[in-house]
């Protein structure tokens, strides 16, 4: 019943091309009567949070209304559209379908309490909620009904949502809500062209992603989140080439995770959670990709070749490739030596490589580079061969770094998803820069 309580809180934000510039204020009295009038009776047990009961204070209820107040507030303030491109279609998909997620994710929870069902039952009723919020909204305000663009922000307020929930704020709607709206009104600055077709692979990827993670059990919920959030991204801002790319990654990474696992695992180099992949992973591997696609789409406000985000993307993969490809291949071979010193170290000792790795790592930048190649733009640069040798040589660069990261800081002052992180930086930087020269 609270679910549906906050539901109908939510459903304000439906009339607010009606209510204009006071749709902040229905937000504001019901925050400040849930924070310092209602503290018993029908209205209090509806509402309640087990917190709220101990405090006596509808807390989670005026949080969630304070948020919904202050992306009011940017959806109708004279500069808060197109200044900063919080409409109020967007504005409706983040409170509302957050709130009705949750309705999702508690029905199933009843019968279901699986993690990867109950984050797909929120991310589902978001999705369709968010819709229709937007559909309302843009009727009441006579405005074009952009179903592309309203779908992807569906997406993104349902992925988002759950990710937050399942991740960081699963009992926190204010923290869910803020967090779906700052996404959404940064992808409302951004505005990005949404088509058709990528629009429905993406989703259908959605879909894809989800069915095989769930039956395989090679990510974590989070980690599929994360895993179908960047797809979702990478398809509507770059296109279905940035998705070969990136999904090649994962799919050659996941492979060689799974290759002789029992050896590996026996031999105390294994991933754990049998290589199922977290957030920490996906982001660690992925935040600098992620990153060049969203700078491509901005490209056209900004003075740089949009192919050097291209080549930013593929060094960034290729030096996550070489990495993935080097530890998993070479684990299964003795006589590590430490990058450092070149001394024998124990197989599993942070920044230790084989030849073995090192060549596999190798291979793996180098298809990376070849595959852009087939999928993508080769400009800025002119050659296909340029265009491999540049990404080849960033990959293994970044691919370098990891190793010489693992063996000097890894541990005691970073860790493993930071080093990865860096790594895949050094792999782009180093791509861009070699593109820069040439």
């Amino acid at each position: 019943m609270r679910e549906s309580g906050f539901a109908a809180v939510a459903a304000i934000a439906l009339v607010s091309p009606l209510l204009g510039r006071v749709t902040a204020l229905p937000f504001l009295l019901i925050a400040g009567a849930a924070a310092f009038v209602v503290d018993e009776g029908p209205l209090f047990e509806l509402f309640a949070r087990p917190a709220d009961r101990r405090e006596g204070r509808l807390y989670g209820l005026a949080g969630f209304s304070l948020a919904a107040a202050v992306f009011a507030f940017l959806a109708t303030a004279p500069l808060g559209n197109p200044e900063f491109g919080m409409g109020l279609p967007a504005f409706a998909a983040a409170v509302f379908g957050v709130a009705v997620g949750n309705v999702g994710a508690q029905a199933v929870r009843e019968t279901r309490p699986e993690p990867f069902l109950v984050s797909s039952g929120f991310a589902v009723a978001a999705f369709l909620a968010a819709v229709l919020a937007e559909l309302i909204v843009a009727t009441l305000d006579g405005a074009v009904l952009a179903l592309p663009a309203f779908a992807f922000n569906a997406a993104l307020a349902a992925l988002v949502g759950a990710l937050t929930r399942s991740l960081l704020f699963e009992g926190d709607d204010a923290a869910v809500v803020f967090t779906v709206g700052a996404v959404l009104l940064v992808f409302g600055v951004l505005d990005p062209a949404v088509h058709v077709s990528d629009l429905a692979l993406a989703l259908g990827v959605a879909v894809g992603l989800g069915v095989v993670t769930y039956t395989t059990g090679t990510a974590s919920v989070e980690g599929l989140l994360s895993g179908v959030l960047l797809c979702l991204l990478t398809i509507v801002l770059g296109g279905p080439g940035w998705f070969i790319l990136l999904i090649s990654f994962y799919g050659l990474g996941a492979l060689t995770t799974r290759f002789r696992y029992e050896e590996k695992a026996d031999r105390g180099v294994a991933e754990e959670n049998e290589g199922a992949r977290g957030t920490g992973n996906v982001l660690g591997n992925s935040a600098v990709a992620l990153a060049a696609v969203v700078l491509f789409a901005a490209a056209s406000d900004l003075p740089v070749h949009g192919g050097f985000f291209r080549l930013a993307f593929a060094g960034s993969l290729a030096a996550a490739m070489g990495d993935t490809l080097s530890s998993e291949i070479g684990g299964l071979f003795d006589n590590p030596r430490l990058v450092t010193t070149g001394e024998r170290v124990p197989p599993g000792t942070d920044g230790a490589v084989t030849w073995q790795g090192e060549l596999a790592g190798i291979v793996g930048a180098t298809l990376m580079g070849m595959l852009m190649i087939l999928v993508l733009p080769v400009a800025p640069l002119t050659s296909t061969v340029a265009t491999v040798g540049v990404v080849t040589v960033g990959g293994v660069a970044g691919m370098s770094a990891d190793s010489l990261l693992g063996a000097t800081v890894e541990g005691d002052r970073i860790d493993n998803e930071t080093v990865n992180l860096l790594a895949t930086l050094v792999g782009a930087l180093v791509s861009v820069l070699l593109a820069l020269v040439l």
